[in-house]
């Protein structure tokens, strides 16, 4: 009984032993995983520091850090971190136009291990948006293979996708080579890349952005590269233009949606959009009358508001059709190739503007873009941005001052190259007048800094 008492004990103590010992190695490994937050706390409750007061200060440099460097672009160059780092992978790998395409993989590896230590699938989906012509106005990758679609279909993986640069990002990175633009150390300070890009082109107007940061958002609407150069023109012109002669016939005349549409504001309405950096762009998608069939009469939808899923647009025009809600119509058809086309078969003695008018009212086929034109603009530090919500005129006049530093660098360099290609000129011309006087005192010479210096003393510049 007594040896089977101490058994019963023992287990007992045993099992108290092991989840002790549980608990500690459960504390020991919590300790480890989240150091420094750990560290953090006690570090707070040594100083003294309200907790409140520190948790304050971190979400404070935590929000500071998504909206500088994840989620707003630069009004300079129009990129958000990730997808500069991507351009600026792709440029060392001379990827531009003419090369051969190379496995998205690679590319999102370089820039996850050199640049941006982050998951592969958010700096994969920056790629594959850079190359999806109905997301951006001018892409800036080429992909090869299979990026998705306007019906929301998924990218392949980065695996068997290929991709190199499309032309007009070759002039996003174009005088990169002769430092027009500040250089900062990477995440661990083994390499360097550039604070932003010396974009020739106006990006952040010509293909929009979208992000959400901590605290505020960006949705800047995509526009027609002519019309936005027409509108630097018109600045450079008259500096103290009005922004409401930006928004015009020979200017900007609005938004340029790469899914097409027809945007419905007024020229006022627009003109106070782009004057307060917010507002509402009304966007419908775009028919035309298909003729008739033995059916009926066909309207065909060409175009779809920006960033609606034409798929699922076309799910709920059918959802309608089949409930009779709209007895007019008698079926949808997409036949959609690489351009957009979807046939809605009326009856005969259908009216077709009531039927536009309640697809409007019911159906994605028309939609609202909430404008909001935040962005980072430069500050005396060339690595930090501020954000700010902008009107038109402010992201020109940004723009065009960020073009005259580049410019300005770019010919500063040049010069002391030249100058310093001129001295050596100079040094030659005079050395081959007196070339035999140079060969005795190189041969009386003990070494090369020994000649150097009397040849110096000798003939100076």
């Amino acid at each position: 009984m007594a040896m089977a008492k101490r058994r019963s004990r023992n287990p007992s103590k045993s099992a108290a032993g092991s989840r002790t010992g549980g608990r500690k190695n459960a504390r020991q490994r919590a300790r480890e995983t989240n150091g420094s937050l750990f560290d953090a706390v006690e570090d707070t409750l040594l100083r003294g520091v309200p907790l409140r007061h520190a948790a304050q200060e971190k979400y404070l440099n935590y929000s500071l850090s998504v909206i500088t460097s994840r989620a707003l672009p630069d009004v300079r160059d129009g990129l958000k971190p990730v997808q500069r780092r991507i351009l600026y992978t792709m440029g060392q790998q001379g990827l531009n136009a003419s090369a051969k395409h190379r496995k998205c993989a690679k590319v999102v590896g370089d820039v996850m291990g050199n640049f941006h230590p982050h998951g592969d699938s958010s700096i994969y989906d920056a790629l594959v948006r850079m190359a999806q012509p109905f997301s951006l106005r001018m892409p800036l990758v080429d992909g090869s293979g299979n990026f998705g679609s306007v019906d929301g279909d998924n990218a392949a993986a980065m695996r068997y996708t290929e991709c190199r640069m499309t032309p007009i990002a070759s002039e996003v990175l174009a005088d990169l080579a002769t430092r027009t633009v500040a250089f900062k150390p990477n995440y661990d300070g083994s390499k360097e890349e550039p604070v932003v890009l010396p974009s020739r082109i106006p990006n952040l107007l010509v293909n929009g952005a979208t992000g959400i940061a901590v605290g505020m958002a960006t949705n800047i609407p995509p526009h027609n590269l002519k019309e936005v150069c027409a509108a630097l023109l018109k600045l450079l012109e008259n500096p103290e233009i009005k922004n409401y002669q930006l928004v015009a016939n020979d200017a900007v005349i609005g938004p340029d949606f790469p899914t097409g549409g027809q945007v419905i504001n007024t020229k006022e309405e627009l003109r106070e959009i782009y004057a307060t950096g917010q507002g509402t762009i009304k966007l419908r998608g775009t028919t035309v009358s298909g003729g008739r069939s033995s059916g009926g009469k066909i309207l065909q939808v060409t175009s779809i508001p920006f960033g609606v899923n034409k798929s699922a647009m076309v799910e709920r025009i059918s959802e309608i059709v089949f409930s009779g809600k709209l007895p007019q119509v008698i079926e949808v058809r997409d036949l959609s190739t690489d351009e957009i086309r979807v046939d809605i078969l009326l009856k005969k003695d259908a009216d077709e503007d009531k039927v536009l008018a309640y697809l409007y009212k019911h159906t994605q086929l028309q939609n609202n873009f909430n404008v909001n034109l935040t962005c980072l603009e430069p500050t005396e530090n060339p690595e930090v941005g501020t954000p700010n919500r902008m009107s038109l005129k402010e992201m020109l006049w940004h723009f065009l001052h960020f073009r005259l530093d580049v410019v300005t660098n770019r010919l500063t360099n040049e010069l002391n190259a030249l100058e310093k290609r001129i001295h050596i000129l100079n040094g030659f011309a005079l050395i081959f007048d007196v070339l035999d006087q140079i060969i005795r005192i190189i041969r009386r010479s003990e070494g090369k800094a020994d000649a150097a210096s009397k040849i110096m003393r000798k003939f100076p510049a």
